[in-house]
């Protein structure tokens, strides 16, 4: 089908084509909006909420369009599961990505180039491989997709300073390529700064697509304790009755064990996950979840964004996330099917003088850690101005945690103070002679920004108002109706009733757990 063909086809023709290859009956009317726009050659935003089908609506075209689809996403996970699916259904797809080893991600550089593949899943922070940037000058571009394009903002909720130099595969694009840009969560402000990035300097406006964000078959409940104990006896009493299988979410790799090890304790099946796991073990873990082997999974967030199952039942996290805007993110894979989904959020309000509350400790310590004050900015820079050093010898110098040490580079580059070379020894930095001054007010309101989605967020523990509505109006959601299904409404609020009994059983279980990974930490 040739372009011409392809801008004059109707919604029922391509329901049509819907039904023989993705065996779905029809489209949602946001979604043929956005595919009848790429078909045009137009640039999108699509903000839709989790379990909408955004995905449809890159796969859709790709499958007609000639060239190749490029889907630039941060979840692996996720990469994984559309491209088994794409490749069942005979569309043929491959992602490029860390858990692939080096030999697998060349071999589909190689047939990406050859146009064996309609649409490839690819990270943002594998950018700077010089094979993926000799295939870009040779592949036959038929669309981009920036996938979970929150991540290019640096207001959004989960920024990666390696995502804001995706722009520059924007730039170079004709004016009638088309490209896509997916995300649940993107305020009005954070909606604009997308905008701007995927549409520079085009005379044509970016079509932007918003569709409403509530979820009415959420039940949403806040579970206010004193203590990490009452968290663990709350679950292991209430995760019998809870129907169905879900999420746990909690703050470290080391709760994932934790907290998994106390349920199985408690006759509950239960696995653990995070990203300090293998390759083969997460995929395994996935897969079991998938076909419902355990009552839940306790992970860290590593696991939830790249989820695609549509009957979890709960979401329960232990530990308050940064913002409002993570918190729907992740919540947001439960009840996919418009079935009941029970929503709890663990806090302990127990007062701590650093941050108001013993739960806000951690998520500090997150904004804090991913917001080096300028003093270490500036140390890097001068470090730099002496000489170009590799990422190692940088690191022994300035004596920086790894991942400050990257989001400080990354930034430092997106402000065209630091370059990155590479050559035959590996990659460099080097600081750019002439470089503008490191711009403080900037890395200062980013810092402030993040710290008031933090207070917001307990601000959602402790609000009146229905929940859902809470985080929708949070999002600026224009469709706001009224919502109840939460503790504040119409549903009974959550209790913990701890017997010494229960308090007698976490501690013996803690003396077993410890002297378990002190014998497993000790060489012989």
């Amino acid at each position: 089908m040739d372009l011409n063909q392809l801008k004059n086809m109707s919604r029922t023709e391509a329901e049509s084509y819907l039904q023989r290859a993705f065996h779905i009956d029809h489209f949602y009317d946001d979604q043929w909006t956005a595919i009848h726009a790429l078909l045009q050659g137009q640039r999108v935003l699509l903000v839709e909420r989790t379990g909408f089908g955004k995905s449809l609506c890159y796969q859709f075209p790709a499958m007609l369009l000639d060239g190749v689809t490029i889907v630039l996403s941060p979840l692996i996970a996720l990469m994984r599961d559309q491209t088994n699916k794409l490749n069942a259904l005979g569309i043929t797809a491959a992602c490029i990505n860390s858990n692939n080893s080096r030999e697998e991600n060349l071999r589909i550089f190689k047939n990406t180039i050859a146009g064996k593949y309609k649409i490839v899943y690819i990270t943002p922070e594998r950018q700077d491989d010089p094979q993926w940037q000799e295939a870009l000058i040779k592949i036959k571009f038929a669309l981009l997709v920036i996938d979970e394009a929150h991540a290019i903002s640096t207001w959004g909720h989960d920024f990666r300073p390696a995502f804001q130099r995706i722009v520059k595969y924007v730039l170079p694009l004709p004016q009638h390529q088309p490209v896509l840009a997916t995300t649940a969560t993107a305020t009005t402000f954070v909606q604009k700064d997308i905008a701007a990035q995927i549409q520079p300097g085009q005379p044509n406006p970016i079509t932007v697509i918003r569709g409403p964000l509530i979820r009415q078959n959420f039940a949403l409940r806040v579970l206010r304790v004193q203590s990490e104990d009452d968290k663990l006896i709350w679950l292991a009493q209430h995760l019998p009755e809870t129907p169905g299988v879900g999420l746990i979410f909690v703050a470290t790799k080391e709760q994932t064990e934790l907290y998994a090890t106390w349920l199985k304790s408690n006759g509950i099946n239960a696995a653990s996950y995070n990203g300090g796991y293998d390759a083969g073990r997460r995929i395994q873990i996935e897969e079991g979840l998938m076909q419902n082997q355990y009552k839940c999974v306790v992970t860290t967030n590593a696991l939830g964004m790249g989820l695609d199952k549509d009957d979890i039942r709960f979401i329960i996290h232990t530990q308050i996330p940064q913002s409002p805007i993570h918190y729907y993110q992740e919540i947001g894979r439960a009840g996919r099917d418009g079935r009941i989904a029970h929503i709890v959020l663990m806090f302990n309000e127990h007062r701590n003088n650093i941050c108001g509350y013993e739960d806000c400790k951690l998520p500090y310590f997150f904004i804090e850690s991913s917001c080096p004050p300028p003093a270490t900015y500036q140390l890097v820079i001068d470090t730099l101005k002496k000489q170009p050093l590799k990422f190692t010898q940088l690191k022994e110098l300035v004596q920086l945690k790894q991942n400050e040490l990257m989001i400080i580079l990354e930034n430092l580059r997106n402000q065209g103070i630091v370059v990155k070379h590479s050559d035959r020894t590996g990659s460099f930095y080097e600081y750019k002679q002439g470089a503008p001054a490191l711009n403080v007010a900037y890395l200062e309101q980013i810092r402030e920004h993040k710290l008031q989605d933090l207070r917001s967020m307990v601000k959602y523990v402790f609000t009146d108002k229905p929940r859902m509505q809470y985080l929708c109006a949070y999002l600026e959601d224009a469709s706001l109706v009224n919502s109840c299904n939460c503790d504040n409404t119409d549903l009974p609020p959550l209790k913990l009733i701890p017997s010494q009994e229960w308090r007698l059983k976490l501690q013996r279980f803690y003396t077993k757990f410890n002297a378990q990974k002190q014998a497993e930490d000790t060489p012989f």
